[in-house]
């Protein structure tokens, strides 16, 4: 099976395209620093979103797709050139080929659609990245992800074996993948392993956040008698289900609904709410500035 493997055509379009993130104090000259910049580099942009939370005083973030006529071997340069215009302006800044697929690893419990939505979308060339592995605590999933010839690691975790875990998880992703998805793992990630991947661990949380924190959402949402459900794609930090949000969707419920009705239709929420999410990141579309995030979808 050789899934997710783009035209050739198109991989040629991509070969010298890069994604430029900025986020820094918005004041006037902005954009033009930074246009001027790339125009005497011999840069085309193709792409740019901007957003200023206030102009007076406020943050301001752009998100730039340009072409440069042999990126890679260029690109160090144009890095060190840039960080000058950066730091006139106090920029944070990444620029990121398009070309270089992320690495994802993917942890997963004992529910498979959030995680089978991300293989789904993998397989058919739509999420724009290259799924390196499949962690679980769990050995349910194995057969169904070796069918897409992708590794699959079964790492038991209790609590008398929970630091252990931690150190193969370890192991096995840093240094070999650039970001997480937490696809229903059904546990607590510890702040040592967050700080391995600041802003690069996606979970998806059954319910709406700031709604219905931690466990059992659906049934809290039962209880409270909620006519509407969610899911929430967020970044994770040491606050529990409190990190960066980068997606939410919801869908109307009545009191006919019980809470396996609750689950079921959260499913359906859930996975697409998670695939769009982990597109996003991996597409350079998402700029976290405190615990909010900018999206350029």
């Amino acid at each position: 099976m050789t899934p997710n493997v783009l035209p050739k055509a198109q991989r040629d379009d991509l070969k010298n395209r890069a994604r430029m993130l900025v986020s820094c104090p918005d004041q006037p000259g902005i954009v033009a620093a930074v246009s001027r910049f790339l125009y005497e580099q011999g840069a085309n942009i193709e792409q740019s979103d901007q957003y200023t939370m206030d102009p007076e005083g406020g943050m301001f973030f752009i998100r730039i797709e340009f072409d440069l006529d042999n990126l890679d071997e260029r690109r160090e340069k144009l890095k060190t050139d840039f960080a000058v215009v950066a730091e006139q302006f106090q920029m944070k800044w990444s620029i990121n080929r398009a070309s270089r697929k992320k690495r994802l690893a993917v942890f997963v419990s004992k529910e498979d659609h959030a995680l089978l939505e991300l293989l789904w979308q993998w397989q058919a060339g739509d999420l724009e990245a290259d799924i390196a592995m499949v962690i679980s605590n769990h050995d349910d999933m194995r057969s169904l992800v070796e069918s897409f010839d992708i590794p699959y690691y079964h790492i038991p975790v209790t609590a008398a074996t929970k630091a252990e875990a931690e150190r193969q998880q370890l192991e096995l992703v840093v240094g070999k993948v650039d970001a997480v998805v937490l696809a229903r793992y059904m546990q607590i990630i510890t702040p040592k392993f967050i700080e391995y991947f600041p802003n690069r661990i996606i979970n998806i949380h059954h319910s709406f956040l700031p709604a219905f924190v931690g466990g059992k959402p659906y049934a809290q949402a039962y209880n409270r008698g909620v006519k509407i459900i969610g899911a929430t794609a967020h970044y994770v930090t040491e606050e529990l289900d409190g990190g960066p949000i980068i997606e939410q969707d919801v869908q109307r419920v009545s009191h006919r609904h019980n809470v396996d009705d609750l689950k079921r239709i959260g499913r359906h929420i859930e996975r697409t709410v998670l695939a769009r999410a982990v597109s996003w990141h991996v597409e350079d579309r998402v700029i976290v500035h405190g615990n909010k995030t900018v999206v350029f979808n």
